[in-house]
């Protein structure tokens, strides 16, 4: 199937898993991850008129992106992957959301950027729901704090984000997430990949995050 064909289903999966779930969010949206792939592969959605999309690293997404923008200004790309602070200028130039927000440290630096640049990204604090060292994320009870901090600096704090590790049931975390958001008064739910999406929406994902089922396996 096409990259088209697979983007349409995926969007009626999501129609499906919304009408199923209990109490879906007010909206879902499908972010089209397409990071490790080149314009070649995201014109064809472009073109079918879908136009939200994610990306893991800055450099990669600047080298695709900067002319994809350009030829399609309503797109609006979603910064998925970790964010190192020295790339926050780049990143606040270049990005309409960050789902990546974790420490305070960046807080800063992405407060200071959007101070410069007068922009406002969308931002996400991500959630290391299952506490994994090797994962990026706050932990679950620092959450709060840093949503307070990223608050007090004038930052647009929409939503959270987590991925859940991979040998685990994803519900419980899925589960974690709305409650922590829930509690924050935050609005905007980021979980939920090409593996485990529909689970995510049952528990009021306002953001699927869907890579390879639509663009298939990265080189």
């Amino acid at each position: 199937m096409s990259q088209a064909e697979n983007l349409a289903a995926i969007l009626a999966r999501i129609d499906a898993a919304r009408k199923s779930a209990v109490a879906p969010a007010p909206f879902t949206k499908l972010i089209a991850v397409s990071k490790g792939h080149g314009a070649e592969a995201i014109r064809p959605l472009l073109a079918a008129g879908h136009r939200l999309f994610g990306e893991s690293r800055v450099q990669e997404a600047e080298a695709k992106w900067t002319a994809l923008k350009a030829e399609y200004p309503d797109a609006e790309l979603h910064l998925i992957g970790p964010l190192q602070s020295n790339k926050t200028r780049e990143a606040v130039a270049l990005f309409d959301a960050i789902h990546s927000l974790d420490r305070s440290k960046l807080a800063r630096a992405i407060a200071t950027e959007s101070d410069k640049s007068g922009k406002r990204v969308k931002l996400f604090v991500q959630v290391n729901t299952g506490e994994e060292p090797q994962k990026a994320g706050t932990a679950p009870l620092e959450a709060p704090a840093l949503i307070a901090e990223a608050r007090a600096l004038g930052l647009a704090v929409e939503g959270l984000m987590c991925i859940p590790p991979v040998n685990e049931a994803p519900a419980p975390h899925f589960a974690l997430l709305a409650k922590l958001a829930r509690e924050a008064g935050l609005a905007l739910l980021s979980m939920g990949m090409s593996e485990d999406f529909e689970i995510a929406i049952r528990f009021g994902a306002t953001h699927v995050r869907v890579g390879s089922a639509i663009f298939g396996e990265r080189d």
